[in-house]
Formats: structure tokens, C-alpha cells, sequence
């Protein structure tokens, strides 16, 4: 298995051997096969599962990335939908980080974090995904932000002999959650385990009221393996539809074509009914397309 490092120092070597001029870069067309997904919350509440990811199919999406299912019966019946309406689920989303954080002090709120979380990998080997989210720690009362740092990691490098072993990929999000608030930061944390399974889930919305996401993109390069978009309105402080809000849309995609990222980009919004989610399948087109 190539560790991290080895695979980032040889991915750098390789940028700075391709490098271009930012006039040539911007006349380049954008690089990367963009998949439009979106979050299982998003689909209406009163439809079956199969019902709910024909739905998704329908108005636009190629992905899916649903929650932790907490029973056999449950994967089953996600599995059956998913082939039914030809629609992959490429992530899971595990259900318990917030309540059961791994930052805990508490040994037992730790404990029910890790078994979430190797549910979650399970989850993803028995549905074809490829990736866990995971928000890595809570910066709270209780937890300081150098205990949140110390005490993730250390759950975390427990986790990965097992994700490793399954061949999915850990990724830890950035959330509000007063931790991993730079860049350079996120990708210190992200190198520090070294395993070519532990990856960052970049969250376009939830970083734009304290930085810029094409900056974070281009800082985190390679480690990012999923994407999350929404809209956010500076201004104001409120999360927004994708293009509404003051998210520079165009310079995000420029970024995500300059690190060569192909792959799943999920919109994670409120839920609404097929005709707003077909309009949020038609935003992320015009992105995908640079046309914002």
C-alpha cells in the first residue's frame, strides 16, 4: 500500500512538472468529469426508498450519498433501490459524529462513536460506496481544541486498519464545529495519519463566511475526494440554494479543474418536492460548466 506521503510528494512533483502560466490556465478548458449527487435528506419524506432514488434519477442526478442504516434490513432495502432506479450510492454519511464525537472525554460516548463508524464502513462495502464522512471532533466546553486535535486522531488510527482493510475511504469534513479552521490546518490533520484512506470531504458552504473555497480546494489538492455544495450569503450569514448567496461559483470550479479532481459533487439542502429538485440538478450543471 503506498503511504500518503509518497503518493503527495510524487503528486507535487508531477504538478510542478505540468505547471502553467495562470493566462494559460484560465484560457484551459475546465478539467475533470464533474457526478452530480445529493443527500438522501434532500427527497421527499413521503415516499418509498425505491420511490424516493427514482425520484432522484429522474429530475437529474447520477449518485446518491445516504446515512448510516442501522440494520441488515435496511441495507437491503437501500441496495434493491439503488439498482432498481440505476443510481449508486458513492458515499455514506455517518449518523452518529455529533452526538457520539470522537474528541468525547468520555470513554463510552467514544466507544458508540467507533461502532457508528465501523457501521458506516460496512455500510459502504455491502452498497459499492467508496467514502465515509466523518466529522473528526467537537470543540466545546468539555473538549480543547488541542484535546479535540489529540483524541480524534488517536480514535481515528484505530479506525483505519479496518478502512484500510475494506479499501474505503475515511474523509473528515469541515463543519461548524470550531476545529480544523485553516487550510493548512485541515491538511496538516489529513497528512498526519498517513494512509492513502483517510481523505477531506470539502464543504463549499460551510467555510464561506471565514474563507474562500477555492482557496481551501487548491490548499487541500489531492487529499479531497468528495465534495459537498451550497449556497451561503456572506452578508446576511445564512446558508442559501446553490448560485444564490456570494459564493464565487466560477473561481470554485476553476479550482476543482486545477487540482484535477473527477468525481461525485453532492448537494447537501433542504429537502423540496421534484421541481426544486430538478432546478438544483440544473444549478449544478451551470457550475459544472463554469457557466456562473
Amino acid at each position: 500500500m503506498v503511504k500518503r506521503r509518497t503518493f503527495l510528494k510524487s503528486a507535487g512533483a508531477m504538478a510542478l512538472a505540468g505547471a502553467v502560466t495562470a493566462e494559460e490556465a484560465a484560457a484551459q478548458p475546465y478539467r475533470g468529469t464533474l457526478k452530480k449527487s445529493l443527500y438522501y435528506s434532500m427527497l421527499p419524506k413521503d415516499l418509498s426508498v425505491e420511490n424516493k432514488f427514482v425520484l432522484a434519477k429522474r429530475v437529474g442526478f447520477d449518485g446518491i450519498e445516504v446515512p448510516t442504516l442501522e440494520t441488515q434490513a435496511d441495507v437491503a432495502e437501500f441496495a434493491a433501490a439503488s439498482k432498481k432506479a440505476d443510481l449508486p450510492i458513492h458515499s455514506i454519511m455517518n449518523s452518529r459524529h455529533w452526538k457520539y464525537p470522537f474528541s468525547s472525554p468520555d470513554a463510552e460516548t467514544v466507544k458508540m462513536g467507533m461502532e457508528g463508524m465501523e457501521m458506516s464502513l460496512r455500510n459502504a462495502k455491502a452498497l459499492g460506496a467508496e467514502v465515509v464522512l466523518l466529522v473528526p471532533g467537537v470543540v466545546d466546553t468539555a473538549t480543547s481544541y488541542s484535546d479535540c486535535y489529540v483524541r480524534s486522531q488517536k480514535n481515528i488510527r484505530e479506525l483505519m486498519p479496518l478502512a484500510e482493510e475494506l479499501k474505503i475511504a475515511v474523509a473528515i469534513e469541515n463543519v461548524w464545529n470550531k476545529f480544523l479552521l485553516s487550510p493548512l490546518e485541515f491538511a496538516k490533520y489529513v497528512d498526519e495519519i498517513d494512509s492513502p484512506y483517510f481523505r477531506a470531504y470539502f464543504d463549499c458552504g460551510n467555510i464561506a463566511l471565514y474563507g474562500f473555497p477555492h482557496d481551501w480546494i487548491r490548499t487541500l489538492g489531492k487529499r479531497t475526494v468528495r465534495f459537498h455544495i451550497k449556497g451561503f450569503n456572506v452578508k446576511e450569514k445564512t446558508f442559501t440554494n446553490i448560485l444564490d448567496g456570494t459564493i464565487d461559483w466560477k473561481e470554485v470550479r476553476k479550482a476543482i479543474s486545477d487540482i484535477g479532481y473527477s468525481g461525485w459533487v453532492n448537494a447537501e439542502l433542504g429537502g423540496g418536492d421534484e421541481a426544486y429538485l430538478r432546478d438544483v440538478a440544473l444549478r449544478m450543471d451551470k457550475i459544472f460548466r463554469g457557466e456562473t
